[in-house]
């Protein structure tokens, strides 16, 4: 089959396309024909060995993907071949992937595999944030940063489904557009503006409730100063750098609160990752979330979809079409 490979640790020319052997199904799994993959900022950081997960050279990147099942493995009884999903698992770039049973999402007819590639990992991100991490109510200022990339502009609407005020921090005003589209109540361009000031100013001082962080270095110290009283910020990646190690005696003037989030933890509480999946469908059948393709390639333009997401120009979900 055809995979996106590296055996080199490096930048996105390390990606090529090769033939590898097709995975085969153990218990527990199903092979997957994958017609659409998601692409992620962890996939960079995987191709550049940074990532929590190291890659085992050589190694194919892709963590979410959609397409038909062509085999369900022993114990596997609610799903089967033919079927149309979306999944979360390893080694997405490519014809065919292997993914836990646990993790595969049965598709609704009306979506399609590209919007199915993007529903696994952005959209349970911003879901858990907002609703295991954090209790998101009406009455809740909510800052996104980042809010016109693929787990930005969906954490903006889920906010707004739950009844809070969002702001949105973006680099240009382009995105700043996007973001209102989709129901950001204020937009900062932390290009030209102090984006703690400026939620500072839109809160009348009071600050925001939460804040949801995938920047890091040149953000959440920043973003401590623009918190209200009991407020929380969430660090879900590090686009800008990894950050400096936190002073907690800053957290005290407000009794502010900062915390870490990876779905990789949901993904070990099968309860907690079926609330997830079940919650966030719901939001998109009922038209309260939109998935939006910002950029399709196909696998072997696999390097310039990186590229082009590492440039922090893409907007949405970037996906690979296998």
């Amino acid at each position: 089959m055809k995979a996106v490979v590296f055996d080199k640790l490096g930048g996105p020319e390390v990606l090529r396309l090769a033939d590898i052997p097709k995975p085969e199904v153990k218990p527990g799994t199903v092979v997957i024909r994958v017609r659409a993959a998601g692409i992620n900022f962890a996939d960079t950081l995987f191709r550049q060995g940074q990532y929590l997960i190291q890659p085992q050279l050589p190694d194919v990147p892709g963590v979410e993907g959609a397409g038909e099942i062509e085999a369900a493995g022993a114990g596997v009884s609610n799903l089967k071949p033919g079927q149309r999903v979306a999944f979360i698992g390893n080694k997405a770039y490519a014809e065919f992937a292997l993914a836990p049973a646990a993790q595969v999402i049965p598709l609704p007819d009306s979506m399609s595999f590209e919007h199915g590639a993007a529903f696994p990992i952005q959209v349970l991100t911003a879901w858990h944030m907002l609703h295991t991490c954090h209790n998101t109510a009406p009455g809740q200022t909510v800052l996104v940063h980042s809010a016109a990339g693929g787990v930005g502009i969906v954490a903006v609407q889920i906010a707004k489904a739950a009844g809070a005020k969002v702001i949105g921090t973006v680099s240009s005003d382009s995105k700043a557009a996007l973001v209102k589209e989709y129901g950001g109540d204020d937009v900062i361009n932390y290009a030209t503006k102090d984006f703690a000031e400026e939620a500072n100013r839109l809160t009348g001082g009071r600050g925001v409730d939460l804040i949801l962080d995938a920047v890091g270095a040149t953000t959440l110290e920043k973003g401590i100063g623009c918190l209200a009283p009991f407020g929380h910020t969430i660090l879900y990646g590090r686009a800008g750098g990894p950050p400096e190690p936190l002073n907690l005696f800053q957290l005290f003037p407000r009794s502010a609160m900062a915390s870490a989030f990876t779905l990789n933890t949901v993904a070990t509480l099968p309860d907690l990752m079926r609330r997830g999946i079940e919650e966030a469908l719901r939001l998109v059948m009922h038209g309260k979330v939109k998935l939006i393709i910002g950029k399709s390639y196909p696998l072997a333009e696999a390097a310039d979809a990186h590229r082009f997401m590492e440039s922090r120009q893409s907007t949405g979900k970037l996906v690979l079409n296998a």
